[in-house]
Order: structure tokens, then sequence, then C-alpha cells
């Protein structure tokens, strides 16, 4: 059997349905051909940041800033500079 690809946002839409509680999570369940299991998965993921775990995208931009700042921090311990070398370049630009 070929599983079903589901959007952010049915995931969304199912998981906001079981948590207004006006159906039982085994009817949400048979209604969108679904294991509890999943829905459960779902629910959590949820619960820990919303449609965010689901969308690609937002992971992929994520993945980008911690590796830039990965990079911008060994460029910056390469160059021996510290934080106050830094912070007085800040000042010294802006006040000019």
């Amino acid at each position: 059997m070929k599983q079903r690809k589901w959007t952010a946002e049915e995931k969304f839409a199912i998981v906001i349905e079981g948590l207004k509680g006006q159906k039982t999570v085994s009817e949400i369940c048979r209604d969108h051909a679904l294991s509890q299991t999943v829905y459960y998965k779902w629910r959590d993921a949820f619960l820990e940041g919303g449609k965010m775990p689901w969308q690609g995208e937002a992971r992929l931009a994520i993945k980008l800033l911690l590796l830039k700042i990965s990079e911008i921090a060994k460029d910056h311990q390469k160059t021996g500079h510290t934080d106050r070398d830094i912070k007085k370049t800040e000042e010294l630009s802006t006040t000019r």
C-alpha cells in the first residue's frame, strides 16, 4: 500500500481537530485513514513547535543559519579577535 504524503496544513488541521475534543482520536483517524500512532506523533510535534517540524523549508533555513554561525565562529577563532575587540570596532564605526 502506497503511503500518503500529508501537507503541513493537513497535519495541522487533523491535530487541531483532535485537540478540539469534539471527536475521539479513533474517529478522527478513521475519517482520515490514519493510524493513531501517527496522529499522536503529529500532535506531539505540534505541541513542541507548531507547524514548523513539518515545513522542510523552515528546517533548511535553520540548518543554513546554524552553518553560517558556525563558519563565523571559526573565522572569529582564527583571527584571534575577542568579543571586546569586535565591540570596540562596532563603537568606532558608529561614532564616525
